[in-house]
């Protein structure tokens, strides 16, 4: 792997840990703090994810134009600075500042998004570009297991203020570290030294303009019926972020402590068993991957929802969800994160990336709306998750019936 991929994988380490100690535990802090209700909790931590995804498609554009280093380092040091003005408003206990500076936390980080993956891909191609993505996950989520235990241990004990002064203080350092490390991609490179909008970087591939970009991605049917059927399927494996740790603490009584133990074992699975799966599934159909993935989170999400039928103890059925969630997590980023980048032309690596992510993370902002309204109104526990599998239905189907039979059969090998 590229030493400059390597560095992005440390920062990203580094950056995530400080960003989940405050991340995984706002809507817990929103409930257990200010007395939101659920529904009430979904429709604010949906309205935080609104500009955000409004700002994907720019991002990656802006990532193709303006330089994928340059975007991520602005996004990563906003972040930082962000999260000194959350311990701020949390401090004075100002629930709307704190609503508008999580917008704001996610909105720079989003803007990062599309670049990171342009970045990787400028340097990997076919199945080392899976391995790349793969390797940037196991980072990250050794990031997430240290920040969601953290998260969860330090609470209890320097509050939410000293962990979201803590977490900024991560995020900065790696701002600090990828300044001095990372180098611009072959790409970047190109662009740079031709300093013209047209250039063709180093391996051939031109730069659209801005309405280029949008015009092949609006005609390439296939990218986008997958981006619609990531979306739906969203509606339930993102029920997974904020309705199934509220569920746990709030219907089933889970404490902090075992909620941070359990998504620290989620960080943990991942950084074990990222690399052998993804090795694993090498050659193997990116659409036949995500129909598994599928599976796996209804399995996951059921358990959690029949312990008392399944003849389990709550924290049994908690863990053994968690184990399964995250063999699915596991899966799904291979695809998600590999087939966007596949089905790009070169010259607009970002603008697909981030096309794909804004569509498909409409799911992702309705889920916690959803999951929400369904908490707040289901009481058995079989129906609460039986209603939240339901979106991977028309899900599959848009995957099987359309996507699998006319997918380049290049770009869907893992």
């Amino acid at each position: 792997m590229q030493r400059s991929v390597q560095w992005l994988s440390v920062g990203a380490a580094v950056r995530v840990a400080g960003f989940t100690m405050v991340a995984s535990f706002f809507f817990l802090y929103l409930r257990n703090v200010f007395d939101v209700g659920y529904a009430e909790i979904g429709v604010l931590v949906a309205l935080t994810g609104v500009l955000p995804l409004a700002i994907l498609p720019a991002a990656g554009l802006l990532a193709d134009r303006l330089g994928r280093r340059r975007v991520l380092l602005i996004a990563l040091l906003g972040e930082g600075l962000t999260l000194f003005v959350i311990a701020y408003t949390i401090s004075i206990g100002w629930l709307l500042g704190l609503i508008i500076f999580v917008t704001v936390l996610q909105t720079v980080g989003a803007m990062g998004g599309p670049a990171v993956q342009a970045y990787i891909a400028d340097f990997v191609q076919g199945s080392d570009r899976t391995m790349g993505y793969s390797w940037l996950r196991i980072a990250s989520n050794l990031g997430f297991t240290i920040g969601v235990f953290s998260g969860g241990s330090l609470i209890a004990f320097v509050g939410f203020v000293n962990v979201a002064l803590i977490a900024a203080s991560m995020v900065l350092a790696a701002f600090i570290v990828l300044t001095l490390l990372l180098e611009p991609s072959p790409y970047e490179r190109t662009r740079m030294a031709t300093l013209s909008p047209g250039a063709v970087d180093a391996r051939g591939a031109g730069s659209n303009s801005i309405r280029t970009s949008l015009w092949v991605i609006a005609q390439d049917r296939v990218f986008l019926a997958l981006c619609v059927a990531v979306a739906l399927f969203e509606l339930t494996a993102d029920q997974w972020v904020v309705t199934f740790p509220l569920y746990v603490n709030t219907v089933l009584g889970v404490p902090y402590l075992f909620i941070g133990a359990g998504l620290a074992v989620n960080g943990l699975v991942v950084v074990i068993g990222q690399a052998p799966m993804t090795r694993a599934v090498l050659g193997r159909r990116h659409t036949s991957l995500l129909i598994c993935v599928a599976l796996l989170y209804v399995v996951g999400f059921l358990m959690l929802g029949l312990p008392e039928v399944l003849g389990i103890g709550i924290i049994a059925a908690f863990f053994s969800s968690v184990l399964i969630l995250t063999l699915g997590e596991n899966l799904q980023s291979i695809p998600l994160t590999t087939l966007p980048s596949n089905l790009a032309p070169q010259g607009d690596l970002g603008a697909y990336n981030g096309a794909f992510f804004s569509v498909a993370g409409v799911g992702s902002l309705l889920a916690p709306i959803v999951g929400g309204l369904v908490l707040a109104t289901a009481s058995s526990p079989g129906i609460v998750w039986g209603l939240l599998c339901l979106p991977t239905v028309p899900a599959l189907a848009l995957v099987a019936l359309y996507i699998m039979p006319r997918i380049r059969k290049q770009a869907d090998r893992a």
